[in-house]
């Protein structure tokens, strides 16, 4: 069994020398490890650091392109050199490379599709409100998955093959959500193990302020929603204000049939502009539920379309 253990960078000459020096050459359970920089444009010398402390490949993207491409650029190239069992780290020294082992334990017994590291809830390297948003976060996470992970923002995670193969990010901002929500969704199972973090002294690269985290991440979960439970999206709303709508539609009839419709016509535009609202939503529903069908044959057809390219690089590589 292969590890790819992969780390998306963007501007992290100091911190590599101490990521790297953190991983593990060798788990058990795994009959080789190898090590995957993805550098998001860097401008500092990165590549040429983590090249002198042993990494054994780079993927360099044409400029910055985000978190969220810098992580699928890593899981495809991941895929392309054999790997069985992929991990995904900060290069910023965040996760402690001891715990890499204990992440991928589940995954090697063959009882997990995906493992994600639970951070320690009491953690000083959190300020209050980033662990009032990561437990937030997480929880609107679980009741839009069906799953158990109580820390759904954590970047520590590792998959399986397949696992990683069915994945589609969307946003460019972060993977953290959409991908616990897809595999989720497709009922992979996803288990959570507890680590340790370390101290990281510099403020993120992928936010500038709180509101601006909370704004993308909600975009994200909204967006991720509509998606893989568009029925539900629509659906419910549109019943909701049909009902509401035949409240003062009922009464203007009421009236109108007892003789005292007169002075009462708010209730019947109210009433049908309520009714039309929901109407076009539910046909929105409708429209949605033949268009999820379409996305589920869609996505397995590019699934093994990717395996397929994937079982290709492979052997490309091994040549």
């Amino acid at each position: 069994m292969k590890l790819v253990i992969q780390l998306p960078c963007h501007n992290e000459e100091e911190s590599l020398p101490r990521t790297l020096a953190d991983l593990p050459r060798a788990v058990s359970g795994i009959d080789s490890i190898e090590w995957l920089l993805v550098d998001d444009g860097s401008t500092d010398r990165s590549v040429e650091t983590a090249r002198a402390h042993g990494i054994d490949h780079v993927v360099s993207l044409p400029g910055r392109r985000g978190l969220a491409t810098a992580f699928l650029a890593g899981l495809e190239a991941a895929l392309q050199r054999g790997a069985d069992v992929v991990v995904n780290t900060d290069a910023d020294n965040q996760y402690r490379g001891a715990d890499v082992e204990a992440l991928v334990r589940p995954i090697v017994e063959g009882r997990a599709d995906m493992v994600v590291g639970e951070r320690p809830a009491d953690s000083k390297a959190f300020s209050p409100a980033k662990r009032f948003l990561q437990r937030l976060g997480s929880a609107v996470v679980r009741r839009i998955s069906g799953t158990a992970v109580p820390d759904a923002t954590s970047g520590f995670r590792a998959y399986t093959r397949d696992a990683a193969l069915q994945l589609n990010v969307f946003s460019s901002f972060s993977y953290t959500l959409e991908t616990i929500i897809q595999l989720g969704l497709r009922r992979a199972r996803i288990v959570s193990v507890p680590i340790g973090v370390n101290q990281v002294v510099r403020p993120s690269r992928l936010f500038r302020s709180i509101p601006e985290f909370v704004f993308k991440q909600a975009l994200t979960i909204v967006r991720i929603f509509v998606i893989y439970r568009p029925v539900e999206t629509f659906a419910w709303p549109g019943v909701v204000l049909v009902v509401l709508g035949l409240v003062p539609g009922v009464r203007f009839l009421v009236l109108y049939l007892t003789g005292d419709g007169q002075g009462h016509v708010q209730s019947l535009i109210l009433a049908s502009l309520l009714v039309s609202i929901g109407t076009l939503l539910l046909l929105a529903a409708m429209i949605a539920s033949v268009s999820a069908a379409n996305r589920v044959l869609l996505e397995d057809l590019r699934l093994r379309l990717r395996r397929m390219e994937v079982e290709r690089a492979v052997r490309r590589h091994s040549e």
